[in-house]
This record gives C-alpha cells, structure tokens and sequence, in this order.
C-alpha cells in the first residue's frame, strides 16, 4: 500500500523513497501513514494475505506467520503459538519486512539492537537475502540466541556493556558512521507485525481481551495500530481489551500506566531477558492503546513466569521462554470476561 512517513516526535514528513528509520530532522522514530485504504474484504489465515496492509514493496514470500492458535485447556482462553515462526518467535514478522525495505534502498548491510530474539531474526533474514547484519547485544542477552546468532547466521555480533538501551544507542551510532540500514524497533518492524492481530481476528472475531507481553512496546502497539485499521475497513465487531504484560522487576509501562504520567527509565532487572528493556520505545504509544481499548497493564514475577513456563511444557510439550508465557502469567492474575487470547511470543531455550 502507498504511504508516507511521519515523525512521531516533530511531525516532519518524508516520502516513502527516504531510506531511514529516523528523522533526518530531530532523529524521532518514523511512523508509516498510509495514502489510503487497502482493498482487504475478509480476514484469512495466511500472512501474505494481508500485503496489501503493508508498505509497498517487492517481498519475497517467505514461510511465515499462520500460527495456531490453540484452545486453551481454560475455557475461553486461546495461545497464539508465536515459537511457531522461523526464528521461534513473532520478530519474523517485522523482520522480513524491514529486510526487504533494506534491500529495496539498496543497502548491503543492516544493523540492529536487541535482547536476543530479534537479532537472531534480522540476522536470519539478512543471510536469506543475501546481506550482512551487524547486532548489538545488551550484556544480559540470552546465551543460547547469541550462539544461535553467531554459529549459523553469519552476523557479527558485538556485546556491549550495558542493558538494551545502551545496545539501541551504539546501533544508531554505527549507521551513523557507516551505510547500513537501521532495523529493530521502528516504524518497519510495527508493520509486519500488525498481521500478528489480523490472524487473531481471523479466527477469534468475537476476541474480548488480548494479553500481550511488552518489552519495547512495538508488537502492542503494532496490535493496537492493527485495531484502528481494521475499524476503518469495517472487519471489526467490538474493539477487545488490549492488557499489556511486564516484568514486575522491569515494568516502566505499568508503573505509568498506574500513575497516569510518561514512561520513564528503569534499570532491567528481570531474568525474562525478551521482555526486559528499561525504557520501551513505544511505550507512550502502548499506554493510548491501553487507554482507548479500555484495557489494563499487569505485572508479573519472574517466579511466576517460570512457574508458568514449566507448566505450558507439561500441558502442550512446548518450550517457551520465560518472557513467551508471560501473558499466560498474567491470565491467572487479572478478572476477564469472553474470550481471551494469550500471545505466547518466543520458544527460544532449552529449558524443559
């Protein structure tokens, strides 16, 4: 779909041929606008289908996306299988679209930031395409993602000392000196990861809450950015409860959800690495789309994660990670009416 780019934070507009994520401006976190309307009538199960939502470009149709989406043992309750994807979780969905807009630039490598699950995304896309990618690690990054990474994807990897926001400040840093395409938690990403919400809607139109877990906020607000599109198409019933899940030991969405003021700045804390980013990006996005759903924010302990991840093993024989079952956590935690629908976003460990 034709579209133009905006600045969420100076309003400064740029066509669709300008080749960054940042505004050349104020440096703010570009947003796709879209010119008009696409001509989706019905909601499917299949990824691709839903092109015509994303920006135009020339994609090459990857396996991707159409997850299960599982019957609960609980009733009412449903679990987007997410470690179904490529890569283990739902990063594949933004991936592949900021990797085919790198390409479409004419760039020849890209860069991103990450915990560990979307490095090990961008990085697999990139070797498909035939690209090379440069990550920035946070010191806590899971070990077994970095391995994965570095033994079969052919990125270089560098650690940095310091948490996920200093990893997003040193990768902004390296696209300044060199020609790569910044990739990670933009406006791109968002995109791709909307059809996550398309195929829920598909299969569950009468869906009354969707929990989602937050780390940078970009799948939420991905998921709430989904919710406003598909009112305009007229392909949405009653609007569900968008409820946004943390890490009690990192939780600056939840605390200024509860205090009604801007996100601020926490030190990363928890051992659910995926969802431990101290300031999320979109975290003042992800507040209005809480707000404007009628939805809430929970918090939940890493005893309970891990509680949860073992439990999601014995009952299904899968393996999540701690930040993967983080809304199933919360679930347990918050008083819901109808269906529910628990996004279970990565499998990457081998913990039993």
């Amino acid at each position: 779909m034709s579209y133009r780019l905006r600045c969420l934070s100076c309003e400064e507009q740029f066509s669709s041929d300008y080749p960054r994520q940042l505004c050349g401006r104020c440096g703010g976190i570009l947003e796709v606008v879209y010119a008009n309307r696409a001509g989706v009538r019905r909601l499917k199960k299949d990824f691709w289908s839903y092109e015509p939502l994303l920006p135009d470009c020339q994609y090459k149709h990857y396996k991707l996306g159409n997850t299960t989406l599982l019957p609960a043992r609980e009733d009412d309750l449903y679990l987007k299988l997410e470690l179904e994807n490529p890569t283990k979780s739902f990063k594949d969905r933004g991936s592949v679209v900021e990797v085919a807009k790198a390409l479409e630039y004419g760039y020849d490598e890209v860069v991103c930031a990450s915990t560990g699950n979307m490095a090990y995304s961008v990085s697999y896309y990139a070797k498909l395409a035939g690209i090379r990618a440069t990550i920035f690690v946070s010191k806590n990054a899971n070990w077994l993602k970095v391995r994965n990474i570095r033994e079969t994807r052919d990125a270089g990897i560098n650690r940095v000392d310091g948490d996920f926001t200093e990893a997003q400040r040193r990768a902004i840093g390296y696209t300044k000196r060199k020609e790569a395409f910044l990739t990670g938690d933009y406006g791109y990403r968002k995109e791709g990861q909307k059809t996550l919400l398309y195929e829920i809607i598909a299969e569950v139109p009468d869906v009354r809450n969707i929990l989602v877990p937050v780390g940078n906020a970009t799948l939420f607000s991905a998921t709430y950015k989904a919710l406003t599109e598909l009112k305009k198409l007229r392909l949405l019933g009653r609007t569900p409860r968008l409820i946004a899940v943390q890490a009690t030991l990192t939780d600056p969405l939840v605390v200024a959800f509860r205090n009604n003021r801007k996100v601020r700045y926490q030190k990363p804390l928890t051992d659910a690495g995926a969802i431990g980013v101290g300031y999320p990006t979109y975290g003042d996005q992800a507040i209005e789309g809480i707000r404007e759903t009628q939805g809430t924010a929970v918090g939940v302990t890493d005893g309970e994660m891990e509680v949860e991840r073992k439990a999601f093993y014995r009952e299904y024989g899968l393996q999540a990670e701690m930040a993967g079952v983080a809304s199933l956590a919360a679930f347990r935690k918050v008083p819901l009416e109808g269906k529910s629908v628990a996004v279970i976003s990565g499998g990457n460990t081998l913990k039993p």
